[in-house]
Order: structure tokens, then sequence, then C-alpha cells
């Protein structure tokens, strides 16, 4: 069994095959995360994991890039999948209520995080005064989704960009101390990483392993607070030729996961049996799913 821990099925991307796309999944032993980025996307992540009694879940929060309208250019993610952020304040009563209303069959919230959120500096304006308005926006709405998470008892999937320096200064706060969660497609340095670790977070690495040099950061987190994640559609990673058949786009989905899995076996020096089984147990903790 895996556990994508980060996926977005619930995007543009698969909005006339989502059913399809999770169905192979289920099909292959692969429980996955739908993570919301604004309200819409994480009510629909909230609506399909309603529709199954096991083995898909959601995240519900507010990205940062989504608090100002802009085009955004994802090109660089090695997909060719782009997108249109709208504006939006976070609107702590709705984000409540969305999660307060996802209980499945079994009275358990399908709700098991508050993500992705965080800090994005990656499109940052030039001047400076922009730029701290830009960043004093971005810290006001992540601290005010920490405090959902906390009054809700829910871990949270951290977003990060060009950043880190920043968001462990904020989780490094004392009335913070007791949050729990991932620093979900890790890319910082190691000494950022050990923080974060010392923190008691975790790291979820995806497909971005093959595109940068994370071989050592890999090898030195402990086995215990490693998260595997796809971040689908996006980040997709080197694939099998046969996997390859009849797709009009390298559109990446929860079943490619196990190319992530591998490489990490590999780097630890363990069998992929081994680390499917450790990432499986580190999310059900997180996520709170035993």
């Amino acid at each position: 069994m895996l556990i994508d821990t980060h996926s977005h099925l619930n995007f543009n991307a698969f909005k006339n095959d989502a059913d399809k796309v999770i169905k192979r999944a289920l099909d292959n032993d692969i429980w996955l995360i739908n993570v919301g980025s604004q309200y819409d996307t994480s009510k629909r992540a909230v609506e399909i994991a309603e529709k199954y009694p096991e083995g898909v879940y959601a995240a519900i929060g507010l990205h940062p890039l989504h608090l100002e309208s802009r085009k955004i250019d994802e090109t660089e993610t090695g997909s060719l999948l782009g997108f249109k952020s709208k504006a939006e304040e976070f609107d702590y009563k709705k984000y409540k209520e969305l999660a307060s209303s996802a209980i499945s069959k079994q009275a358990k919230s399908k709700v098991v995080a508050i993500g992705e959120i965080g800090l994005d500096y990656y499109w940052k304006p030039k001047t400076k005064e922009k730029l701290e308005v830009f960043k004093g926006n971005q810290k006001d709405a992540l601290l005010a989704q920490l405090d959902l998470a906390k009054e809700l008892n829910l871990p949270v999937i951290f977003h990060c960009r060009m950043a880190h320096d920043n968001l462990i200064e904020i989780l490094q706060r004392p009335a913070l101390c007791k949050i729990k969660g991932v620093i979900h497609c890790f890319t910082g340095t190691w000494e950022q990483a050990q923080k974060y670790l010392e923190m008691g977070f975790y790291l979820g690495f995806n497909g971005i392993i093959f595109k940068l040099d994370l071989d050592e950061i890999i090898e030195q987190t402990p086995l215990d607070k490693i998260l595997i994640e796809t971040d689908c559609p996006y980040l997709t990673p080197p694939l099998h030729v046969k996997d390859l058949a009849n797709k009009p786009f390298f559109r990446n989905e929860p079943m490619y996961i196990k190319y992530t899995v591998a490489k990490i076996a590999k780097l630890k020096n363990l069998s992929i049996k081994e680390i499917s089984k450790i990432t499986t147990e580190n999310a059900k903790k997180l996520f709170k799913r035993r």
C-alpha cells in the first residue's frame, strides 16, 4: 500500500476523468489526499472525498498564490499546465464550516489537514514597498489558517518556495509549538531541513527529486519523517515508456508515485516494500487515519 499525501485531482486538469484516475489508484492499493489551494478547489476536494468510503481524503486551505490575481506559468515544473489565480481573502468561518461538514459514513471527517498554505516568494514584486505588503499579506493568511488548524486539531500541509527562513521563523514561535504537519515538496537546504525536523515536521518528496539534487537530504532525513507525494498534475517523474502510451502530455497522477518510492528506496538502500510500509505508516500517523 502507498499513500499519495499531496495530489490535486480536484484541479481542472482532471475535470474529465478524475474518477477514472482515482479508480486506477485505488485498484493498485494507492490512497490519496486531494489538497485544496482556494475555497473552490478545497470544496471540490471534499466533494470528491465524500464519494469514497475509504482511501480518498481532502485538505482545505488558501494557497499564498491565490491571495492575488495573476496568471501563473508553471512551465518550470516540467508541465505545460498553467492557471489564472483569482484574489481571495481567507474566510475563517467558511473554511471551518467546510471542514466540519465533511463527515463520512464512518463518522470520521474526510478533511485530514489544513493545506496547502504557506509562503511563496517566487512571484514577488520588485519594489520594496510592494514587497513588504506582499509578504505581510501572505504571513497574515498563514497565521489565520494556523489558528484554524489549532482549533480543529488538524495537521498542516505547508507550501514554501524561496521562503524557508521566514517560514521557520514563524513556526518557531512558542504559540505554534503544537502545530504538526509536512513541508510539501521540500527543496530547501539540509540546514533548513534540520530545523523543520527538530520541530517535529515531516518532509514531503515527489517527482522534483528527479530534477533537483536532493539525494543527500533524502539520505540524511530519518525514515520516520519522510512522506511521499505526487503534487499531480505537476512534477511528473521520468516515466517508463509503457506509461507514456496514448498520453497527450506528461500529466502526473497518483499511480506515478511508484517512481519516487523506487528512488527513495535506492537512496536509503532499502526495498521498495520497506519504503512503502514506512511512508504509509508515517502518513497514517500524521493524518490520523490509523
